[in-house]
């Protein structure tokens, strides 16, 4: 079986604009797909084959189609020639050889010029698979579903179906920038939005001289993960610790968490403007820290012209941590570090800003020059996944550059 079959479900609506959704999902599984052996990526009649190789290993081309967005299932197939009879042969001969308990055929036919009618095909195909083998059939909730897709010149056949990630093909929602702070929350909340085909840029604010270089190293582990989604990733490594420093000489101490996330967000405003994202995405959850209240979110918020994504505002740890655990991004966030969030943290944040006062607190700050200083000193990384060895540098999926 030398073919995958994959849907999607979520492209089928886009009426008219269905051709591009689906010409970036081919793309998107071609680049995947770049280092292994696939010789073709093609889209016959509302599903994509994928056809395999000599060399294909199914595990790893089974692994890479879990992280595609945009593919709603998948199975490996075989394909035969378009007669009853070489259908139910090829079938029998790819057959697993264990016994099962029940199984049914199920026949999809696209190209309705082929003249035998599905249920008809289904009781031809069945009988001849019950007499090889004397499984016994069962119509609802067998053990063994045996798909069978009648296109033009060809069927296809496989059995059972693997779930694939859904969601929207990365590439079709537009740019966004992440704040990743190598917690639990900030991470799901990327995968989320990337899901919804948006592009992420990772920025990730650190206190780097003033602390460890753990919570960057936390960052690129992150960064890594996420970019095996969405195959080409940039981390923005931003100081933040010599401006936190300055704003302790300013503000007063409960109203420091609310200045910190504000010049958090204009930092990552000109970040976004420079690498064309058109949004601002946070872990933030209602109620979860003191920085997270209504009332200081909305004045944090005032900070920037962008608009906030915040795609796990109405979830609970226990929820975003089961999914950080599907993810695979627990295991990263829980190492323990010091990021610049414990950095010059008053013991008693305010909880109920208010805009009038923390802007009086801020006048006192140089707060275009602050963020140009950020800039200045950023740094920014380069993944790439799948990582090929003629067109990435050492170290092999990580390009380092200073500056924007």
């Amino acid at each position: 079986m030398q073919s995958v079959i994959a849907h999607y479900q979520e492209i089928a609506l886009k009426g008219k604009n269905r051709p591009w959704f689906l010409r970036r999902l081919i793309h998107n599984l071609e680049a995947v797909f770049e280092d292994l052996d696939v010789r073709k990526v093609r889209a016959p009649m509302g599903r994509i084959e994928i056809e395999l190789g000599a060399e294909a290993s199914w595990a790893e081309i089974r692994a890479r189609l879990q992280r595609v967005f945009g593919l709603a299932n998948f199975a490996r197939a075989g394909r035969a020639d378009l007669d009853v009879e070489a259908i139910a042969a090829a079938i029998l001969r790819d057959l697993p050889d264990e016994p099962v308990e029940a199984f049914r055929i199920m026949v999809r036919r696209p190209d309705k010029r082929f003249p035998i009618p599905s249920p008809v095909l289904e009781r031809e195909i069945g009988a001849r698979v019950q007499a090889a083998r004397g499984w016994p059939v069962r119509l609802k909730h067998p053990p063994l579903v045996i798909w069978v897709e009648i296109l033009p010149g060809e069927a296809f056949y496989y059995f059972g179906k693997e779930p694939g990630p859904g969601g929207m093909p990365s590439g079709t929602s537009g740019r966004v920038a992440v704040l990743l702070s190598g917690g639990i929350d900030s991470p799901v909340a990327a995968w989320r939005m990337m899901r919804r085909g948006c592009k992420a840029v990772f920025i990730h604010f650190h206190s780097y001289p003033f602390l460890s270089v753990t919570s960057q190293d936390k960052a690129r582990e992150l960064a890594r993960l996420l970019t095996r989604y969405q195959l080409r990733s940039q981390l923005h490594l931003v100081p933040f610790g010599e401006l936190q420093r300055r704003v302790t000489l300013s503000v007063p101490g409960p109203m420091r968490v609310v200045v910190y996330r504000r010049l958090m967000l204009r930092i990552a405003e000109a970040i976004a403007h420079r690498t064309r994202a058109h949004a601002l995405v946070t872990g933030e959850v209602v109620g979860q820290v003191a920085s997270q209240t209504l009332e200081n979110m909305t004045v944090i918020a005032q900070a920037t012209s962008l608009e906030i994504l915040r795609p796990l505002v109405g979830m609970d740890k226990e929820e975003i941590t089961d999914a950080a655990q599907r993810l695979g991004s627990y295991p990263i966030s829980i190492v323990p570090d010091e990021d610049c969030c414990t950095l010059f943290t008053p013991r008693h944040p305010l909880t109920r800003a208010r805009l009038d006062e923390v802007l009086a607190a801020e006048a006192a700050l140089p707060i275009e020059e602050m963020v140009r200083e950020a800039l200045d000193r950023t740094a920014v990384e380069r993944f790439a996944y799948p990582v090929v060895e003629s067109t990435v540098a050492s170290p092999p999926d990580v390009e380092a550059v200073t500056g924007i």
